[in-house]
């Protein structure tokens, strides 16, 4: 039972942000560029700093442009795409419930991190092959500089009252308008994971970025990154109202689909900072 404390009613914020005319800019696009754009600029003061294995940057005017445009189609295409195959399947496939045409409808919102981060792996690959460029010494670098647009993204979860929390009784409980939220207070979820899988993970990894011995153990802040993440987003769906629930072994564990689909990424991670120190890439 909820006890009787004093709340939070959410601000009824306007989807849109700017209003041009008949061009509409969304909260969430904004998010989107303000990570995109932050997260390079990171990238390129973090190459800034030569380490003893790559004295130059891994990355020229050209390949940096590049990197741009591949990250912003890997985030973009493989988050929506995650959003339809990890959580919404059976709605676009199964029952019919949604029209096909709403996959590219990527402006109404829904998008999957797990699947963004497939998307951009791939991006990145391609890259890479393009360039010639180090795989792993490249993400190692994209991996420090993706909490900062977790952050944004976050917020533009916030912002537009969606992906809320489980019902709480917490002095800093909101109430958030949409019908589906039942009009009682919630955890502001998406807060929690803005400060720990954004600001948290940013804090930890930044530091590591800028140490040349560290940088040049290849897969080793990729790695710290899917370790980091995976234990955040684990801690945080202990609030967050599940968009799925899988059950194991016959009901002995039962883990949110955030959750499941972390779970791959922690082992990843924890290869990777073994493979880090036993080999270069």
């Amino acid at each position: 039972m909820l006890l009787n404390v004093t709340v939070l009613i959410f601000p009824n914020l306007d989807p849109v942000a700017i209003q041009l005319g008949p061009l509409a800019i969304r909260w969430y696009a904004l998010a989107y560029l303000a990570g995109i754009i932050g997260g390079v600029w990171l990238i390129k003061r973090i190459m800034a700093q030569p380490t003893p294995r790559f004295p130059a940057p891994l990355l020229n005017k050209d390949s940096l442009d590049d990197l741009l445009f591949y990250a912003t189609l890997g985030i973009v295409i493989g988050g929506r795409l995650g959003r339809v195959l990890f959580y919404d399947f059976s709605d676009y496939f199964i029952t019919g419930a949604r029209p096909l045409l709403d996959i590219v409808k990527i402006w109404q919102g829904g998008m999957a991190f797990h699947g963004g981060v497939i998307g951009v792996v791939v991006a990145m690959l391609l890259l890479c092959r393009k360039y010639k460029i180090p795989f792993l010494a490249l993400m190692d670098v994209v991996a420090a500089a993706t909490p900062l647009g977790l952050f944004f993204g976050r917020l533009a979860n916030f912002a537009n009252g969606e992906l809320w929390g489980k019902p709480a009784s917490v002095a800093w409980a909101v109430i958030f308008p949409h019908p589906a939220a039942g009009g009682i207070p919630r955890h502001p979820s998406q807060l929690y994971e803005a400060a720990t899988e954004g600001l948290l993970l940013l804090a930890i990894l930044l530091p590591c970025a800028f140490i040349p011995r560290l940088r040049d153990r290849s897969g080793l802040l990729c790695g710290l990154f899917l370790v980091g993440y995976a234990s955040a987003r684990t801690f945080c769906e202990m609030f967050r109202e599940p968009d799925g629930v899988n059950v194991f072994l016959n009901g002995l564990i039962t883990l949110s689909q955030g959750q499941t689909l972390s779970l791959p990424m922690a082992l990843l991670g924890l290869f990777l900072i073994v493979y880090s120190g036993r080999k270069t890439a």
